[in-house]
């Protein structure tokens, strides 16, 4: 899975067209069995049409499972990316709130952890990017902790509290980020996957070469179609190949957000 990977990374259509070969290979050289069969006298095409229906279908239930899986982290990833940004805002919010240099220091933190929280989703493939958004995360989380710390020591009262609690969950929300940006398709799933997709076209092939009438074109795209299928659920797997981007709007429009409420003084004790 992982040298699949690195062909994704320098190109994701490699992948696919490698999968396409694949295919029309085998598709191929089990139509040929399929003709020498025939020739031989021995062919069933009617008891061979019955395990060729059944292979397609395990083929479709198997597109779906890996798609849905796919999609479904798709989808947890831009939830925590909601989830950490909506965070980061309202900690940054409660440390306004608080009358303090200790917490006004939190939230100028806050802010500098939101760029390199967004700075880590927009890395993409650059290696040297996502390493130093993580040192840079670990490093502003010791410094917003030190600064809570005093806050609460100067102030142990539930205003205090809040804005740790806050501080906290947006901690954890990073991590939960993290966890599912560096999340792939389980390597067992993908090979599950192309392991069907070739044996499929191969009996398809030997049916094809059965009956004696080759259908290459209408073959053809039927590949092509299962091909771009399959990149697109690598794609969705795999957070940082291809178009499926985790989307990095939250992140800007927390930003906005505290330029709203940049101006405002916070409240006197």
């Amino acid at each position: 899975m992982n040298f699949i990977i690195a062909i994704a990374e320098a190109n994701i259509w490699a992948v696919g067209l490698l999968l396409l070969v694949f295919q029309l290979a085998a598709h191929e050289v089990g139509y040929r069995i399929g003709a020498r069969t025939k020739a031989r006298g021995n062919g069933q095409p009617e008891n061979v049409g019955v395990v060729v229906g059944g292979m397609l279908g395990l083929l479709a239930f198997v597109l779906a499972l890996t798609l849905s899986y796919s999609s479904t982290h798709f989808n947890e990833r831009r939830q925590d990316a909601l989830a950490e940004a909506n965070a980061i805002g309202t900690a940054w919010l409660r440390a306004q709130a608080i009358d303090s240099p200790a917490a006004l220091d939190v939230a100028n933190l806050l802010g500098k952890y939101l760029d390199v929280r967004e700075s880590f989703v927009r890395a993409g493939r650059d290696e040297q990017a996502v390493a130093k958004a993580n040192e840079q995360t670990s490093l502003l989380q010791q410094q917003i902790w030190s600064q809570v710390t005093v806050v609460v020591r100067e102030r142990p009262d539930p205003v205090a509290a809040a804005l740790m609690n806050a501080v906290n969950e947006t901690f954890d929300t990073g991590t939960s980020a993290r966890f599912a940006l560096d999340t792939r398709l389980p390597a067992q799933i993908f090979w599950l996957l192309v392991g069907v997709m070739v044996l499929s076209m191969a009996s398809l092939g030997y049916q094809f070469g059965l009956r004696g009438r080759p259908v290459r074109f209408l073959v053809l795209l039927l590949t092509l179609v299962w091909t771009a299928v399959v990149v697109d659920i690598l794609d969705l797997a795999t957070a940082r190949l291809g178009s499926f981007r985790t989307d990095v709007r939250p992140y800007e429009w927390t930003r906005q957000g505290f330029g709203s409420f940049a101006t405002t003084p916070p409240p006197s004790q």
